[in-house]
């Protein structure tokens, strides 16, 4: 052992065991993930901003990481905790370690990963702090206590700007000719949206969060994808203001179509809020690749990727907004998607896009895109 570390929670529960990665010193909100592959792509997921990453299958790490395989331009999550990481079995890629190291980012294996998702299951989502020392020092009272306190005092997702931290500069994904112009609105968008707008031939540009409703009209969009992202859809009252004033813009367009607007996780928590809906915590998230999700008018149940820490209040959404509830979670009833009962809006709290899980429900970026072809 080169690094011992601890990971310590705010309710006084400290795991201590071997740390990989970089040798810094973090702390954030710790939350568990359920995929069994895609760690990478977990890894490099911005809606992770601000959270400490514990993945529920033991192994992590064993065919290392590549660049097709990233999410964003960076690993974003705080810091990555596992039971085992293992090395690569096959030549010619880098390990979870090195990848991580290369970034700042820390992590901490040899605990007991399943006892520490009981916790967090029982108690919610709590702050944790994530400290390295010598390994003569492993196990020590005091070092313990003081990544308690540490943890006691790292800021709430809502206190801290995350939204800012993840969103790229403005850039444009040139597709074919005559193809469908998306405007996508970068709180954290993850690249396989871009990819699968792509493939299927639209030209995407991407603004930053910080853009003018006026700024993504201007260019004149087809459509409208209102991306994922980390932190309190409450606290993001900028972003919902230029949420307001596209859906707005969505009942007028040059062609005299309504403007298509596609709302993905936390983009579909701004449009709630937008119509004068209210979010609220779920006690500890919806993070993994095997949540079941039922098509409230089809009946249709699918398997989901999800990772949100916040959800919709159904009993906020007003009839009178024309919104209706259209996909619910099967687990604990949660609001996974809304739609416009006239307008060609729609959005889902879940990740159609996947990456990392099923790709089942990618058919969600064809439908949007047939929204927003001109002669549709």
């Amino acid at each position: 052992m080169q690094r011992a570390t601890v990971l310590a929670l705010e309710d006084g529960s400290s795991f201590w065991g071997e740390a990989f990665g970089d040798a810094v010193n973090v702390g954030g909100e710790v939350v568990f993930n359920t995929s069994m592959t895609g760690y990478q792509e977990v890894a490099t997921d911005a809606s992770y901003r601000g959270q400490i990453v514990v993945f529920t299958y033991p192994l992590i790490g064993n065919y290392g990481t590549f660049p097709r395989a990233a999410e964003s331009r960076r690993p974003w999550a705080e810091a990555i905790v596992v039971r085992e990481l293992t090395e690569p079995v096959r030549a010619g890629v880098a390990s979870f370690h090195e990848y991580l190291r290369s970034y700042g980012v820390p992590g901490l294996a040899g605990i007991d990963t399943r006892a520490l998702v009981r916790r967090l299951r029982s108690k919610g989502t709590m702050r944790g702090y994530l400290l390295q020392v010598r390994p003569e020092e492993a196990g020590d009272a005091a070092v313990a206590h003081e990544a308690i306190e540490k943890a006691r005092a790292v800021p709430r997702l809502a206190d801290r700007a995350v939204v800012a931290e993840v969103s790229g500069a403005e850039r444009e994904n040139a597709g074919p000719s005559g193809g469908p112009r998306v405007a996508l609105l970068d709180t954290g968008v993850k690249e396989n949206q871009v990819r699968l707008l792509a493939a299927r031939g639209a030209t995407v540009r991407l603004f930053p969060a910080a853009a003018r409703a006026s700024e993504i009209l201007g260019w004149r969009p087809d459509g409208i994808l209102l991306s994922n992202g980390p932190g309190d859809p409450a606290s993001l009252e900028a972003v919902v203001r230029t949420t307001r004033l596209l859906l707005d813009a969505s009942t007028t367009r040059g062609n005299g179509h309504p403007l298509p607007i596609f709302g993905i996780c936390l983009g579909h928590q701004l449009v709630a809020r937008a119509i004068g809906a209210t979010t609220s915590r779920l006690p500890f998230g919806h993070h993994g690749a095997n949540h079941p999700v039922q098509d409230v008018r089809s009946g249709r149940v699918a398997i989901t990727s999800q990772n949100h820490e916040f959800q919709v209040d159904e009993k906020a959404v007003d009839p009178r907004s024309g919104f209706y509830v259209s996909h619910r979670n099967l687990n604990d009833g949660s609001v996974e998607g809304l739609a416009h009962k006239s307008l060609p809006i729609r959005t889902l709290q879940f990740h159609p896009e996947a990456a990392p899980g099923p790709e089942d429900n990618q058919s969600a970026f064809d439908d949007f895109l047939r929204l927003c072809r001109r002669d549709a």
